[in-house]
């Protein structure tokens, strides 16, 4: 549906048209040197290809549940849109879980994964009917518990006690990705019941007979830098423990299967791939069973979602040369790009340049350095990169920043956090037109000083002993 033709040219050619509305507009400038901008017809097209390519290969009738990983993008604008689009919410805090509610998605599509789950949280999710996924046996021993306080059928009644999905998240230790740091089903990864360690999966089948009400069974296997069929092979692993626990119960008890996210991107150019449909495929090739119709399905997509369809830019307020290179130093840097800044060789980003109006900038190739304003060495969009001179008053613009770059905000320096708007750059009546709303407003320095404490400034000036009695 949007790959790496007329899709991929298409959304370049709408980022083209907001960098240079957002100029001519103000929402980027002098006064406001760095923003995020989100194309909202690019995100409805990923919601759209993400449905489709389910539909198509799971059996009809058959339950479907797709949750964005707010972590992706924690904004509360895109969650409400992607809801409004037929997708839910993974979380994975109490404050995502606020989000996804501000946002208005209903509890029966929202899932509740995390490896650190307090009490509260169970028992909040529990009441609201909120699907959770149990990390391991203590969570589960803290589930049982709240099952206990709602019916006196607790874990060997025979009916769920409670209205909220339960199930147990399970790594099957398949190995990792090229990205050590983001890989979840590694031998020693904290997430899920390692499955192959002495007795964990005889652990699993025993959880499932004692607890009639757990129905789902959960495993995130994918991530940046895995590649397909290794994500595949983590929901057949998955699948296959459905199958062996269903038989050992003799009923088909778990109804769900959550097969979590993780779709890799594509950082080296406009192309979407690999494509939801490319995905759907190889998992319908690889565990046919799991499409039948027997088995829901939840995902946790995020990245995939939302990273071609973000721009960070950024004014060049100073052009410089060191040491015979050229180096443009711009107000993006580690605060909005941590993970590009500190693992560049794991997370390049692409850098387009832009000249005082927005516009696109032509020209030969120049090697050059984008850096951040932050007061370090290593603060660099980009090192040594080939591309058209950058100026002082041009723009930086950082693409493919629409998942996970405005979530880590870094307040090194205490540098504000960038304002996020989302635009539609066509008119209704095919005019060349770009509108804005303001999805996240700029942060203030007035705020960065109460954030950092500024209603207590005498707090350790007034501290004193306590007076002995």
């Amino acid at each position: 549906m949007d790959g790496a033709g007329r899709g991929g040219a298409e959304r370049a050619a709408r980022r083209d048209r907001a960098v240079r509305a957002a100029v001519a507009q103000g929402l980027v400038g002098p006064a406001a040197p760095v923003v995020g901008l989100l194309d909202v017809t690019g995100i409805r097209d990923s919601a759209a290809a993400l449905r489709a390519a389910f539909d198509a290969v799971v059996a009809p009738g058959t339950p479907v549940l797709h949750a964005f990983a707010v972590k992706a993008t924690p904004l509360v604008a895109v969650v409400r849109l992607l809801d409004g689009e037929g997708i839910g919410a993974e979380v994975a805090s109490p404050g995502e879980l606020a989000l996804a509610r501000t946002a208005g998605v209903p509890p029966r599509r929202i899932v509740l994964d995390s490896p650190a789950k307090t009490p509260d949280e169970l028992r909040e999710a529990l009441a609201l009917g909120i699907a959770v996924n149990a990390d391991n046996p203590q969570e589960l021993d803290r589930i049982d518990a709240l099952v206990h306080q709602h019916g006196p059928n607790g874990a060997s009644g025979s009916a769920a006690p409670v209205g909220s999905p339960v199930g147990i998240r399970v790594n099957p230790q398949i190995g990792g990705g090229s990205i050590g740091a983001t890989s979840t089903a590694t031998a020693t990864s904290k997430f899920g019941v390692a499955l192959r360690d002495e007795g964990a999966r005889e652990w699993v089948i025993r959880a499932f007979l004692d607890r009639p009400w757990l129905t789902r069974l959960h495993a995130h296997t994918g991530s940046q830098g895995i590649p397909l069929a290794l994500l595949a092979r983590g929901v057949a692993e998955t699948y296959a423990l459905a199958e062996e626990i269903n038989a050992r119960v003799g009923r088909r008890q778990i109804d769900t299967v959550d097969i979590g996210g993780g779709l890799p991107v594509n950082f080296d150019s406009d192309a979407m791939t690999p494509t939801y449909a490319q995905y759907a495929r190889v998992l319908r090739e690889a565990v046919p069973g799991l499409f039948d119709g027997r088995y829901g399905l939840v995902t946790e997509f995020g990245r995939s979602l939302l990273a071609k369809h973000g721009t960070v830019v950024a004014r060049v307020e100073y052009a410089k040369n060191a040491g015979g290179r050229r180096v443009a130093v711009t107000h993006a840097g580690v605060q909005v790009a941590t993970r590009t800044v500190y693992a560049p060789a794991a997370w390049p980003l692409r850098i387009a340049s832009y000249d005082a109006e927005g516009r696109p900038k032509s020209g030969p190739g120049v090697v050059q350095d984008v850096a951040g304003p932050a007061c370090f060495s290593g603060d660099l969009l980009a090192e040594g990169r080939t591309l058209p001179l950058l100026d002082q008053g041009d723009y930086a613009a950082a693409l493919d920043t629409g998942a996970y770059y405005f979530a880590h905000h870094y307040s090194y320096n205490s540098l504000t956090r960038p304002g996020v708007y989302g635009f539609v750059a066509d008119g209704p009546d095919g005019s060349d037109v770009v509108a804005f709303a303001t999805v996240r407003s700029p942060q203030t320095v007035e705020e960065v000083v109460a954030d950092s404490g500024g209603a207590h400034a005498a707090a350790l000036t007034d501290l004193r002993p306590p007076e002995r009695p």
